[in-house]
């Protein structure tokens, strides 16, 4: 019998402060465990995707966030089963984040996340933060040779 797997769905933060990211390191037992992750985690049936991103902050960091803007979709297939990640950026606006549910938490320049170790699903991403990295300085430096 070849069952499809239930897709899974997942809202992503991506928490600035000072130009760099917060980042949550996976507990050594838990899939894809030792990897580096943005925070957040899969959607409930009928939960609305900054809901389910409030929560999962909420359980996993002990935060509560603002300014939730819509950074953009992923989509990728761990073996049989198909994940999509709503992506937002956000701010902290209470609380100072502990690694509750996770092994450790870090803030790291956009330039910086290709040190570490993330799922094959955040390379985009990550990419993608430090190519805007990347422009940002190249206009800022242009503007101060003039």
């Amino acid at each position: 019998m070849n069952r499809r797997a239930k897709p899974v769905q997942a809202a992503l933060g991506l928490i600035e402060r000072r130009g760099r990211y917060l980042i949550c390191r996976r507990r050594a037992g838990d899939f894809l465990g030792g990897f580096w992750e943005f925070p957040g985690g899969k959607r409930e049936p009928k939960e609305s995707w900054e809901a389910c991103l409030r929560r999962e902050l909420r359980e996993e960091l002990g935060i509560t966030v603002r300014a939730i803007k819509r950074f953009g979709t992923m989509r990728y297939r761990y073996g049989q089963r198909p994940i999509t990640f709503k992506v937002f950026r956000c701010a902290v606006a209470r609380g100072s984040p502990r690694p509750l549910d996770a092994q450790a938490l870090r803030w790291v320049l956009p330039g910086r996340l290709g040190r570490y170790r993330f799922p094959p699903a955040n390379q985009r991403l990550i990419a993608r933060l430090a190519a805007s990295c990347y422009n940002h300085k190249k206009e800022h430096n242009r503007r101060d040779r003039r």
